[in-house]
């Protein structure tokens, strides 16, 4: 690809129909139908992977007394960030990260070794106050969403869990045709809790790298306040550094929240808290992912997988049928019977990135047939609806 032939995310997202900024909402995304498919398709990706691993999804408030980010840190180390408002005379927050508030729901019932690993997942919407000037689409915004999990371990509990979730990381970016490279962030300069632990958590991050056998590097003093963490980042197709998923150990934060689980021995022992995010942001996410591939998403990500031209209005009848077969193999589709040369039509869904489009003329009609065409401009066989359909489950299925 030529560099001057690339498009900004936010110009491709307006040509087809996928989000829009607005004065009114500095930083912030109005999502269109197409665009929140896409949305919500990443959603449940990730929501069904973690589901087969034996998380629980919880939902917490987006607006809480800034009581708690004090208790938790985050008020003293990243109060500059965090959008606060006067309610009754007390001050709250709008939550800038889920943590502190799935502590709470940990501490809704008194918690045992057996219930360990204990993984709790949260689509929560969070705002940071981003200063206006570092604003940029959807690439830098004021409210996202993560793709959010916090797991409760004991200690003996760490090294398998952060393999799993590297594991994880590994499979979901290979199916975007990512390969992921790993970073381990190190102490920073301002940070809570004693050396000691510190230098624990980052050797269970080390030996877990080590195990699975990825290559890494060393990031230091990038860690967050409360933990180290291993950084993965992307490389895109114009050779863009992109950092996504973090996985972050901290022996901090359940210290600072009170957490305990009742041990083999009936005492009572502080749980390990392990914060992850294999999207990060999904807003930034579908973001880079847009650049990423001009638009051109997977089959099994696009919003509209193909689009079914009638050339005349005479074949409306036929189209309706074919597009009917396919809305019933889960396939989404849409019918383009405007009133428009096929030329005019085909172009329009080649700039919508739509993968396949699907014509139907007299002689279509009269064999029962379609033609397919590829939004790379690739003519396929005319053939049966049903034959078209066999191949683009397995492809859906199989996200090829």
């Amino acid at each position: 690809m030529l560099k001057n032939k690339l498009k900004d995310h936010r110009e491709i997202a307006r040509e087809m129909d996928l989000f829009s900024f607005h004065e009114y909402a500095p930083g912030a995304i109005f999502w269109h139908p197409k665009g929140l498919k896409i949305y919500h398709i990443l959603e449940d990706f990730i929501r069904k992977k973690t589901e087969n691993e034996g998380y629980r999804e919880i939902s917490t408030p987006v607006i809480v007394k800034s009581e708690l980010f004090k208790k938790s840190g985050h008020w003293q180390h990243f109060g500059e960030n965090i959008f606060s408002l006067k309610v009754d005379d007390e001050v709250y927050a709008l939550k800038p990260m889920n943590c502190p508030e799935s502590t709470l729901v940990f501490s809704a019932h008194t918690r045992s070794y057996q219930d360990l690993p204990l993984r709790l997942s949260e689509f929560g919407i969070l705002h940071r106050n981003e200063l206006s000037g570092v604003l940029g689409g959807a690439l830098r915004v004021r409210q996202f969403t993560i793709d959010d999990a916090h797991i409760y371990v004991t200690p003996e509990q760490i090294h398998d869990e952060i393999i799993k979730l590297i594991l994880m990381t590994i499979d979901v970016y290979k199916t975007l045709d990512y390969k992921p490279r790993f970073y381990l962030a190190t102490r920073p300069e301002k940070a809570m809790g004693n050396t000691k632990s510190w230098q624990q958590a980052e050797k269970s991050l080390e030996k877990a790298l080590k195990s699975t056998g990825v290559d890494f590097s060393i990031k230091p003093k990038e860690g967050a306040f409360y933990g180290p963490k291993i950084d993965i980042h992307i490389l895109d197709s114009q050779k863009r550094d992109w950092q996504m998923a973090t996985i972050q150990l901290d022996f901090q934060i359940p210290e600072s929240m009170q957490l305990s689980y009742v041990d083999k021995d009936g005492a009572k022992k502080r749980p390990v808290m392990i914060h992850r995010g294999i999207f990060g942001s999904l807003e930034r996410f579908i973001g880079i992912l847009i650049e990423h591939t001009q638009g051109k998403l997977p089959l099994w990500l696009t919003p509209t997988q193909t689009i079914i031209m009638p050339i005349t209005n005479k074949q409306n009848a036929y189209a309706k049928k074919v597009v009917t077969s396919l809305i019933k193999a889960s396939i989404r589709s849409q019918l383009d019977e405007r009133n428009e040369t096929l030329q005019a039509k085909i172009r329009d869904a080649i700039l919508q990135k739509i993968p396949y489009l699907v014509i139907v003329g007299e002689k279509e009609e009269k064999a029962n047939l379609i033609t397919v065409r590829t939004r790379e401009g690739k003519n396929l066989e005319k053939q049966k609806v049903s034959s078209f359909i066999n191949r683009l489950v397995k492809k859906i299925e199989n996200k090829s």
